[in-house]
């Protein structure tokens, strides 16, 4: 029998999945590294801790599959996590850590870009909005604030094309990441002049740009061992979790939005050709040349969540771990029995900035209408319902460049709660559609390494292997209360932004405590 690996490379977590071709999951395997935020702003990784989760989550992956001698596994293909930038010498030693898209730390240059004009005139070709998270700023924070490590840099990547590098010696990028660089043109699918000149880099610090059916063979034999795969499997570079993710849910007809809640989150919208919004507040990525998702992200998603979780729940998460269930389920459960609204309690979940809808790297979380009767379970279910009015400001936005959102189909992590599927489809008043299959991008990069095979014609096929799908419902009920909260919370997050500034920049200047996520 033939089979597929799928590999995600997440912020926290890189998962291995092994599938046969009608997309059905044989076995997986999920390896964690830390997000080190040792200062205010901060958020990086350790290359060589991501490089040997994949490598362990492949051999258990392999191992787990129990193959006989007549199996085949036909290719590995690669869904990765966008906008990380580590830069290298001329003998390709890391000089930096991977530093993800969740670092802030060149929010002055994304600030000086956007006020001098040259930032929308980059965007305007690039699709990637102004902001620290893209690889555009954090050139301009190492060549102004790292220069030791600027000059000594001779070439730049992303964490999957580390990887590839690892294991075949190449230097080249997919289009799909590439387009989330700020660097690369998505009219022309080059590296845009204008990025190139205001980073003083040359096109040979950067990666060749390919197809995401690109194919590579040959991998070490020393890792091809370790793993238990032939040394010829061909490994296809995929693409960005984000256009996967809507590949994944089969999201990719016009007007069918992919909403997406993992660490980060999204709502996005397949088009056939790039759409800039002339306000700056989407992004526009290639899934592949002909397909290219337009949405926007939030930085804030399950690890809001998980900040609730260890900050105002630790004796439910210990008791929880007693009982062997799972703490959030817990949480979902006690956050279940307050109303829709939580009695008027607010939370804005910017606790790492944020990207869609504000754009403001200085972005910081608030409670708003905290009073005497607000218990925890208030606050938790605020919590939850403040993660989706978020996207839902996203989804205003994006329907101003796209047009009427006709569906939405979910994914990421926040799929498994009940409620928050519901809180969903009550905010949105929409139905909400969640295929069976949840690990979507892991699914859609098989389905990518499928058509660079010439196993499948078209990556729209994937649309046979979902299998069956739960929709839910808008609940009648919990409109009213929505709908007068939806503006207020609208209102504010505009309003706060004039002190965002000033809050986080004490911050920066007083507050020294050590992150590094587990």
């Amino acid at each position: 029998m033939d089979y597929m690996i799928g590999v995600d490379l997440g912020t926290t977590s890189t998962k291995s999945v092994l599938f046969d071709l009608k997309g059905h999951i044989i076995a997986s395997s999920s390896k964690g590294y830390p997000l080190y935020r040792d200062k205010p702003d901060m958020a990086e990784e350790d290359p060589v801790e991501i490089f040997e989760a994949l490598i362990d989550s492949l051999t258990d992956v392999v191992r787990a599959g129990k193959l006989e001698n007549d199996d085949k596994i036909l290719g590995v293909s690669f869904s990765s996590a966008m906008h990380s930038l580590i830069a290298f010498d001329k003998d390709w030693k890391p000089l930096t850590r991977v530093i993800t898209w969740a670092d802030g730390r060149a929010f002055k240059y994304s600030e000086q870009l956007k006020e001098s004009g040259v930032g929308q005139e980059i965007y305007s070709k690039t699709g990637t909005p102004i902001h620290p998270m893209a690889p555009l700023s954090k050139l301009l924070w190492l060549k102004n604030e790292q220069q030791d490590i600027y000059k000594k840099s001779k070439h730049f990547l992303g964490i999957k094309e580390y990887i590839f590098h690892r294991l075949f010696k190449t230097n080249k990028m997919d289009i799909s990441i590439a387009s989330g660089t700020g660097l690369f043109n998505i009219f022309n699918l080059d590296w845009d002049q204008q990025a190139l000149q205001i980073t003083g880099l040359s096109k040979d610090q950067l990666p060749t740009p390919v197809e995401p059916y690109e194919i590579e063979r040959g991998m070490s034999k020393e890792y091809a061992k370790v793993i238990g795969i032939p040394v010829d499997t061909p490994f296809i570079y995929g693409a960005g979790d984000g256009p996967l993710s809507n590949l994944g849910v089969n999201a990719i007809q016009p007007g069918v939005a992919a909403v997406t809640i993992g660490t980060s989150g999204a709502i996005r919208v397949v088009t056939d050709k790039p759409k800039i919004d002339p306000k700056g507040r989407t992004f526009t990525y290639a899934l592949d040349r002909n397909h290219w998702v337009v949405g926007g992200p939030v930085n804030n998603g399950g690890d809001v969540f998980r900040w609730a979780r260890d900050n105002l729940f630790d004796a439910e998460k210990s008791t929880a771990a007693l009982l062997g269930i799972d703490s959030y389920d817990l949480l979902t459960e006690i956050a279940s029995k307050v109303p829709a609204g939580a009695d008027g309690l607010l939370f804005h979940p910017y606790l790492g900035g944020e990207r869609a809808p504000i754009w403001d790297a200085n972005a910081r979380g608030s409670f708003f209408g905290l009073t005497h009767y607000h218990t925890r379970a208030h606050m938790v279910r605020a919590v939850l319902e403040g993660i989706i009015f978020n996207i839902y400001m996203v989804a205003l936005a994006l329907e101003e460049v796209v047009g009427e959102l006709k569906s939405i189909q979910a994914t990421g992590g926040f799929a498994h709660s009940a409620l928050w599927r519901q809180m969903l489809a009550d905010i949105f008043e929409q139905s909400v559609t969640v295929p069976q299959e949840i690990e979507s991008g892991a699914l859609a990069a098989t389905v990518v390494g499928q058509k660079a095979l010439g196993l499948t014609d078209k990556i729209e096929n994937i649309s046979g292997m979902l299998g069956d799908a739960e929709t839910y419902k808008p609940n009648p009920e919990n409109y009213e209360t929505y709908r007068e909260l939806t503006p207020i919370f609208i209102r504010l997050s505009r309003q706060l932004q004039t002190e965002y500034e000033n809050i986080a920049n004490f911050q920066r200047e007083h507050v020294h405590i050590k992150l590094t996520e587990k």
